[in-house]
């Protein structure tokens, strides 16, 4: 039924080698390993990380804040401003609506750059001028924080809830947010997470013995696993009741049809390590609240982190969970993207549901990195399961299966379906009207210029472009407006930046045009909400060294 279901709107993530979720489609069907490497020089460091680029800047102004203050604010604070402004945009919904509750379900990582950088540190002193007190160093630093601070920099209503399970925390604020959507508690839910590991980006300290690979390699589900690898990473999704984005035309992704959390309770080896009945319960409760049999899925995007043990046990969980309904041998494709990004901490969860999210809309299952051949203690070809380092066209229905499980035992489990088909849109107007706003003249030219792009690239229709600017962009100080006939005249337009509207446009549009540029208000005309190029943001350097 569509009243048990939750629609995904809009999808936005920064990880290793990937600014946002086109590129980072691109790196995995394209096999990039985006591990920085470099040469190792002793013996205990390995020299690989999940490199972000660009992690110290940050565009202060937009979200309304000083550098002076920006300079202090973690940075999994700033990585999840970005991303949950950027998800809310993609689904069209960037523009508040004060009748709309759009909750937040976030979670994030410890604050290590308040613990590396900012405590202690003598550039900071009260009589340093950058702060009155120490305590201003705390107030807001935390993961407690994370929601509410999106929810008061893009001015949402709905309940704003941390989460902190672990790695598994960006997962099980999904299902958090899609058990509040169905409660009615809101509207609209953004969900997701973000992780900064290390300032540094450069490295580990390897033990033997410990969860980290020997080599910097993440080998998720081999026999050659030695550990795995950390990533800095932020991801978050847009949520809303199934049926209601079906009968408001929005542009879904994909559906989610069935989630559980629950924890390992006592029932394993140690309190840091998994437990297979606690995971195999969360994948079958999943399965169960879809009413799924296991042999319709055919892809499970693991928690495969690299380690030997984790992974054999998540093997053996995922297909006692299986084999509740299904005696097929290798039917189910199994991967992980900690492969190829590394182990995103508490986004890891979500950036794995964006991955499954896209392998379900394009109809592709990437393959996993660094595989060859598994354990030898793991019958892989007795299990319902088949890991393979070559993506692989679906086969039967597209349905899939998400996992994150957290140090401490929270295990969370999603699954998500393709999305029911859009009818095609009415086609194009004669005349249209783009409203364009930045935060900056260099944004602006920039914003222009992906749209420009967007509209010669794919099938968008600038009539669809035209009502999502208007209904779902936030108005910023400076504007544009594009008045086109077509496609052609709006993507030169908007190539040329000849804002000016055409002598031949009707006055009616004209008209609206101009009021815009005034700082006027656009009413939307026929179209749709889809997505459209993200905001690009202007990153300023905001950051304190190490003292």
């Amino acid at each position: 039924m569509d009243d048990d279901r939750i629609a995904i709107v809009g999808l936005a993530c920064r990880v290793p080698g990937a600014d946002g979720p086109t590129e980072f489609w691109a790196n995995l069907i394209g096999g990039v390993d985006a591990i920085q490497r470099s040469e190792q020089t002793d013996e205990s460091f390995v020299p690989a990380f999940g490199r972000l680029d660009d992690l110290a800047g940050f565009d202060a102004p937009l979200f309304g804040y000083t550098p002076d203050v920006a300079a202090l604010l973690d940075p999994q604070h700033r990585l999840f401003l970005e991303v949950a402004w950027s998800a809310l945009e993609d689904g069209g919904y960037g523009r508040t609506d004060p009748e709309v509750q759009v909750g937040v379900f976030a979670g994030c990582g410890a604050n290590r750059y308040l613990r590396h950088h900012l405590l202690g540190n003598p550039a900071l002193r009260p009589s340093g001028g950058l702060m009155e007190d120490w305590d201003d160093l705390l107030a807001g630093s935390t993961c407690d924080y994370l929601p509410t601070r999106a929810a008061y920099a893009l001015g949402l209503t709905g309940p704003a809830v941390a989460v902190q399970t672990a790695c598994s925390s960006s997962l099980v604020s999904v299902c958090q947010a899609a058990q509040s959507l169905l409660d009615f508690r809101c509207d609209l839910a953004l969900a997701g997470g973000a992780a900064v590991v290390s300032t540094r980006q450069a490295g580990y300290r390897y033990r033997p013995g410990g969860t980290l690979a020997a080599d910097g390699v993440c080998r998720p589900y081999d026999g050659s696993a030695t550990g795995q690898v950390f990533g800095n990473g932020a991801g978050a999704v847009l949520l809303k009741r199934l049926a209601d984005a079906i009968e408001d035309d929005d542009h879904i992704y994909g559906v989610l049809a069935g989630w559980a959390v629950n924890n390992d309770g006592a029932e394993r080896a140690g309190f840091t390590a998994p437990g297979v009945t606690g995971q195999a319960s969360v994948v079958a409760e999943a399965l169960g609240a879809a009413d799924w049999p296991a042999g319709t899925v055919g892809f499970v995007e693991g928690h495969g982190s690299g380690t030997a043990i984790g992974d054999a046990l998540e093997i053996e969980a995922l297909t006692r969970a299986f084999r509740m309904s299904t005696d097929e041998t290798g039917q189910c494709v199994l991967g992980s993207v900690k492969s190829g990004i590394g182990n995103l901490d508490a986004a890891a969860g979500v950036v794995g549901l964006i991955k499954t999210v896209l392998a379900v809309r394009h109809g592709v299952i990437p393959g996993t990195l660094h595989f060859e051949q598994p354990h030898p203690d793991v019958d892989l070809a007795a299990t319902p399961f088949v890991v393979t380092a070559t993506e692989q066209k679906w086969s039967g229905p597209r349905r899939a299966g998400v996992s994150s499980f957290g140090q401490g035992g929270t295990n969370a489990h999603v699954l998500v379906e393709e999305p029911p088909p859009r009818a095609a849109g009415d086609g194009d107007e004669p005349w249209v009207l783009l409203p364009l706003s930045a935060g900056s003249p260099v944004a602006l030219r920039r914003l222009a210029a992906r749209l420009a792009d967007h509209l010669d690239t794919t099938d968008c229709s600038p009539v669809d472009a035209a009502y999502t600017l208007a209904a779902g962009r936030r108005r910023l100080s400076y504007r544009a407006a594009v008045v086109a006939r077509d496609r052609y005249e709006a993507i030169a337009a908007l190539r040329s930046e000849r804002f000016q509207s055409p002598e031949q446009a009707p006055e009616a549009v004209k008209d609206a045009a101009a009021a815009w540029m005034r700082g006027g208000e656009v009413t939307p005309a026929a179209g749709r909400r889809v997505p459209l190029p993200a905001y690009p943001f202007e990153r300023v350097r905001h950051w304190i060294e190490p003292a």
